[in-house]
């Protein structure tokens, strides 16, 4: 019981600081954009690229570690993230089933809506290329992937089977973009019934991104990748990043059709049918 007590403390502990570090930085920049003012250089950094509030969950992933297992552990959770262990087929899903459903659905929208379809990443192919790489180190892959599922995850299901866990975390990292959703351009949406709309994308998300995870030996590079195949696949339909209604209703559609499947197919409460 001690040592359960011990985890979940720890697991609490981690979400505080995600939390805490990422909002500390966004809560200005929000109150910034509604009026309030800051000293002028304060203001410049954290309306900037520089401004590190992405970085929470990786923050907490790297500093609860070190403490409770020293620099040994932080080499382990390092290796993880750049360990190639897992069946290549994975990688076939990794980077094609996002396209089919964060892809799929916003084009789907845009026909059927009023949306303009806009081919500007599409028809450049050398700008779409790298544009993955840069979505990989700067667009949420690396700052939120060795802590949601690097940290969390494995905390998570030491304690409830694998769709219970992914709803759990899909919740908290949900809610913790909560904050951007105050700072224009910032974020997919500046629309509240969005927001939460997107929170059922997000958690229907986590629970692909356990799946995918059980199936590569609790890999965290197959997380990043799976993280910039998604935000890469939204970006090459939607370039401007704006989610409306209609296109969240589709990749929930889309994404709960693949996650029947997957809890069908590989079961809820281990998201995988063998040793990866």
């Amino acid at each position: 019981m001690a040592h359960t007590d011990d985890e979940n403390k720890r697991l609490g502990l981690f979400f505080l600081v995600a939390y805490a570090f990422s909002w500390v930085f966004w809560i200005p920049n929000a109150l910034m954009a509604h009026g309030v003012d800051f000293p002028a250089g304060l203001a410049s950094f954290l309306a900037s690229p520089l401004n590190p509030a992405a970085f929470g969950p990786f923050v907490a992933a790297f500093l609860l570690t070190f403490l409770q297992e020293g620099g040994k552990g932080i080499i382990q959770l390092l290796k993880r993230g750049i360990a190639f262990r897992f069946r290549k087929v994975w990688l076939i899903v990794i980077l094609l089933l996002p396209l089919l459903i964060f892809s799929g659905p916003i084009l789907l929208a845009t026909l059927t809506g009023g949306r303009e379809l806009d081919l500007s990443v599409i028809s450049n192919p050398p700008y779409a290329l790298i544009g993955f790489f840069v979505i990989l180190f700067t667009a949420g892959p690396l700052q939120e992937e060795f802590g949601w599922r690097g940290y969390a995850l494995p905390r998570l299901q030491a304690r409830f089977n694998a769709l219970g866990s992914s709803v759990i975390l899909g919740l908290f990292w949900w809610l913790w973009h909560l904050p951007a959703l105050f700072i224009p351009g910032r974020f997919m949406t500046n629309d509240p019934l969005v927001f939460l709309a997107l929170g059922v994308v997000i958690t229907l998300t986590s629970i692909l991104f356990t799946w995918i995870y059980n199936n590569t030996r609790g890999s965290i590079l197959a997380s990043l990748l799976l993280h910039t195949s998604m935000n890469w696949s939204i970006w090459l339909a939607m370039p401007a990043m704006q989610l409306d209604l209609s296109a969240a209703i589709w990749m929930i559609i889309f994404l709960t059709i693949a996650v029947l499947v997957v809890v069908r197919i590989w079961g809820a409460s281990h998201l995988t049918r063998e040793t990866a």
